[in-house]
């Protein structure tokens, strides 16, 4: 048999080494455990003492061993450099392979595991060091030691080197776009499973509406009367008091629940913008309307469709609304085709819809017929015995958010439970995480609360009642509930401006702001007086200000945007100068 050459046995052992190592590599895209059998075919094929592949931190500011063969667990973890540090750092600033003849004679060599070393028994140890490139890009280095004796021929070595250390490269390029995008797949995953998935039901069942007082258990008791049926519900109460969530739990208590809830403030859009929202609008149906678009009556179709602030439509779409009531059918925006749904409504508002329905600024037969089931959501005041639930819900998701451990004595409890809450839950929300946020430590005390400093924003609100959205402001005293005293200011200059403008009439009647001075109706006269009717009274506030919105709703003791939707309601036409 014809013996092999030690070239023809070279060139074999390289082969075989090639060969084993592309079929490890191609066998996984984990190179974790592909990169360590591959330093073991090496080693084992070429009879090297120890090889390691060297990477870039996560970091990106220094290098790291990444897999080694022959070095011990200590050793490995010890393995880190700087870029340019020593042969290793060299390679990977530079690109370019070194091969280290004899270790004991370099002294740029930096053995940062402790494995590489010069041996005391005088053999002679070489040091190849071959980078790993992608397109040109350094992505890391392959470093393999040999014992030089016979005819150990480095430049051979460092050609093997070189082969198996693009081998290398190529899988972890590879094992990089793979990871890349199958982030990648997870994020849309994950969007695509939020954008789909429901609200948790359980978030807004009753069993998660915080209330054990007596009149919230009768309101509890009233929505699970009504929430099995189609009727139209008419949720009545104040601002703040929660009417969106008793919604929504009337929504997942009926036999739609699995179909959808839609949403609609009717306040925060003007009466073009309502109509197109509501029922959609046909392509080129106005400026814009560039393809065509379900409205929110389609939208909640099999399901549940929520009105918010429903007294504030103004009397031309009201009209529109009622017949939308009583045919169950309507038109786009721009169209003629009838479309026909099937909606539970629930509405809410905090006006008073029966004085609106007197003075004309609402249409009878649509108060009637949103008026089938109404529900009274009492005001915070009236349900006081909720406020230390209430208080340590906010306080709970507050920790939870915020990674806090915040806790509230007993005596700041005890001046929470005696507020009057003009805003009802959502000013008590507001209390609560503005406190918490400027708390100095882990526990609020009474003397946290801006009320207990004078310094309360809503305390001019106490005791107000507004018939409208521009009433005077009136504080009326001994009516209803019988709330705490609020603290009294302390003397001083605060003292005299929170009481300035304020005077009291007739009846136990107090007028407060700019309005203050004005005597009673009786007694009134002149052009000066403001009138009586909610249209009267804004053009009146217009002409006393020269048309100016931002005056006039200071006149009236009303935002400007309030004064806004107002002058939209009864189509009163700004005068330009």
């Amino acid at each position: 048999m014809h013996s092999r050459s030690p070239r023809e046995q070279r060139s074999h052992v390289e082969l075989v080494t090639i060969y084993e190592i592309c079929r490890i590599l191609g066998a996984s895209l984990d190179i974790g455990r592909t990169f360590r059998a591959a330093l073991n075919v090496l080693t084992a094929h070429l009879d090297l003492p120890r090889a390691m592949i060297v990477t870039a931190a996560e970091d990106g500011g220094a290098l790291q061993l990444h897999s080694a063969v022959g070095l011990t667990r200590e050793q490995a973890q010890r393995g880190r450099w700087t870029v340019g540090e020593g042969v290793v750092g060299r390679v990977y600033a530079t690109g370019l392979p070194v091969v280290v003849p004899d270790i004991a004679n370099v002294e740029e060599f930096v053995d940062r595991t402790g494995a590489f070393g010069a041996t005391n028994d005088g053999r002679m140890l070489a040091f190849i060091v071959v980078p790993l490139k992608n397109d040109g890009v350094v992505t890391g280095v392959l470093a393999a030691q040999r014992e030089v004796q016979g005819g150990a021929r480095l430049t051979e070595d460092q050609r093997l080197l070189t082969m198996v250390a693009t081998l290398l490269a190529q899988a972890m390029m590879l094992h990089q776009t793979v990871r890349e995008e199958h982030q990648r797949m997870q994020q849309e995953s994950t969007r695509l499973q939020k954008a789909l998935q429901r609200p948790p039901r359980q978030r807004f069942t009753l069993d998660n509406v915080v209330g054990d007082s007596a009149p919230m258990q009768q309101v509890f008791l009233e929505v699970q009367q009504a929430a099995p049926s189609r009727a139209t519900v008419l949720l009545r109460g104040e601002s703040g008091t929660g009417k969106e969530a008793i919604a929504r739990a009337i929504h997942f208590l009926s036999p739609r629940k699995d179909a959808p809830f839609i949403k609609v403030n009717c306040a925060a859009l003007t009466e073009s913008l309502l109509e197109s929202e509501l029922f959609g609008h046909e392509k080129g149906a106005f400026t814009g309307a560039a393809g065509e678009r379900k409205g929110r009556f389609e939208l909640a179709h099999g399901g549940t469709l929520f009105l918010d602030e429903i007294g504030d439509i103004s009397p031309a779409f009201q009209a529109k609304l009622l017949r939308v009531l009583q045919e169950r059918e309507f038109e786009r925006v721009g169209g003629s085709k009838p479309v026909k749904v099937d909606v539970r409504l629930i509405c809410a508002t905090n006006r008073d819809l029966e004085k609106m329905v007197q003075r004309g600024e609402y249409r009878a037969d649509l108060y009637y017929r949103i008026n089938v089931v109404s529900i009274f959501l009492p005001p915070l005041r009236e349900r006081r015995a909720d406020i230390p639930a209430l208080v340590s819900h906010f306080l709970e998701r507050f920790n939870k958010d915020n990674r806090r451990k915040l806790r509230i004595t007993t005596e700041a409890m005890e001046v929470l439970a005696s507020c009057y809450w003009p805003g009802n839950v959502r000013e008590l929300e507001n209390c609560m995480e503005r406190t918490a946020t400027m708390v100095q430590g882990d526990v609020i005390r009474d003397l946290a609360f801006p009320c207990r400093q004078n310094r309360c924003l809503t305390q001019t609100l106490h005791f107000i009642d507004k018939a409208d959205a521009v009433a005077p402001a009136l504080y009326r005293l001994g009516a209803g509930a019988s709330p705490a005293p609020a603290p009294a200011p302390a003397p001083g200059p605060a003292a005299t401006e929170a009481h300035a403008g304020v005077e009291e009439g007739d009846g136990g009647v107090i007028t407060i702001g700019p309005t203050a001075h004005v005597r009673p109706t009786g007694e009134r006269g002149g052009p000066g007086t403001p009138p009586q009717g909610e249209r009267e009274r804004l053009i009146w506030a217009m002409e006393q200000c020269g048309w100016v919105q931002a005056k006039a709703a200071r006149l009236l003791r009303v935002t400007p945007r309030q004064l806004g939707y107002a002058l939209l309601k009864h189509r009163i036409e700004v005068r330009k100068f």
